[in-house]
């Protein structure tokens, strides 16, 4: 089972602050997923986000995005 992580947990497992995990998570510089308001964090993608081994997780709105402008 997943260990879910808060913006709080991150942020002192990683020894950063809560505003920098929270810009991270919202450019895809780390793993997380937006729920409502509030960013969540796997432990194990956070490990592995380390170690450099995945890409990262963005937020529904981001994927939604074109980068080109036109409509989908």
């Amino acid at each position: 089972m997943p260990q879910i992580m808060t913006t709080k947990e991150v942020a002192e497992y990683l020894t950063l602050h809560k505003i920098t995990i929270c810009k991270y998570a919202a450019e895809g510089k780390i793993p997380a997923i937006r729920i409502g308001r509030v960013w969540r964090f796997d432990k194990a993608a956070i490990d592995r986000w380390i170690r450099g081994e995945t890409g990262t997780t963005h937020s529904k709105a981001e994927s939604n995005e074109n980068p080109k402008g036109d409509r989908k």
